[in-house]
């Protein structure tokens, strides 16, 4: 795997109850424990009622007994990027749709910079589609949203003067500082849950694929898809990284993640079971043991 990115760790969601710990922290034992990256999700306001239809809910199941209580990412890893020095810190994921991409430009580039360019902007247009109309998202073309929203950031991350004229977004020559210490731009990495369609929109615009993974043939499968795009679009597939999300509970192993670097990943993200701070570095250390 790639040393830049290695195994990783991160909190997919986190429950009303159970807080998840304080970033600072965890992200700190993380590091002191040889994790490469740590990783935040995002979910803003969320409407009544609309996280009772989800990915995967079997048909006659009842709604989930819970709320969504996930602080902002950018804040969270920005405490994280306080207390640490070499970890890379990522969002898993943010929902581009929900974010002027104005702002969300220089928050990105203010984390890049204060961090040492330590961001990953992993990315994804979300699932639930009150949520997204809530937060301004044109949830049937979502995707087209998102992509004319990175096309914005791009430029602003340039810390020229610049303008954009497009279907979503329309102003004058203004500029965006700081730059971000990474350039040109901090790593933009896919996400997704069974879209065919993202192995192009990885070949064309973005800088890897970032898939929730459960089987390692998945990794295989795609990256060859996103290989195939990547060619008829001038690109070198090697450039483009390829970092498996692994649920709650799987590959936990050290010949788990052999098997993931076999089949094509770059690097691994492992997302912690639900539970408070101190059951979060538990896991961390059972991890880490396990792992390394």
């Amino acid at each position: 795997m790639r040393k830049s990115s290695g195994i990783g760790v991160g909190i997919f969601h986190v429950l009303a109850d159970l807080p998840g710990g304080d970033p600072a922290i965890v992200a700190k034992h993380a590091e002191a424990l040889g994790f490469a990256s740590y990783w935040l999700p995002e979910h803003g306001i969320i409407p009544q009622g609309s996280c009772d239809v989800y990915p995967g809910k079997q048909a006659n199941e009842p709604p989930p007994a819970y709320i969504f209580k996930i602080p902002d990412p950018l804040i969270g890893l920005s405490r994280a990027a306080a207390t640490t020095s070499e970890i890379r810190l990522g969002t898993g994921i943010a929902l581009v749709p929900e974010r002027n991409p104005l702002l969300a430009a220089i928050e990105i580039a203010s984390l890049d910079h204060y961090s040492g360019g330590r961001f990953i902007y992993g990315i994804g247009a979300g699932w639930n589609e009150p949520e997204c109309t809530v937060m301004g998202g044109d949830f049937p073309h979502r995707w087209t949203q998102t992509k004319e929203a990175i096309q914005v950031m791009k430029k602003f991350w340039t810390g020229e003067y610049v303008e954009h004229h497009g279907k979503y977004f329309d102003f004058p020559p203004s500029i965006c500082l700081p730059k971000p210490t990474q350039r040109p731009h901090p790593p933009i990495l896919l996400g997704s849950i069974g879209s065919p369609n993202v192995y192009r929109r990885v070949a064309e615009w973005g800088d890897g694929w970032l898939p929730f993974c459960t089987d390692p043939q998945e990794i295989t499968d795609g990256k060859r898809e996103i290989a195939e795009y990547a060619r008829a679009a001038g690109r070198h597939p090697a450039a483009l990284e390829i970092s498996a999300f692994a649920p709650p509970g799987m590959f936990q192993t050290a010949k788990d993640i052999k098997a993931l670097a076999n089949a094509g990943a770059d690097s691994v993200v492992l997302w912690l079971k639900d539970g408070n701070q101190a059951e979060m570095l538990k896991q961390i250390e059972m991890l880490a043991h396990q792992i390394f």
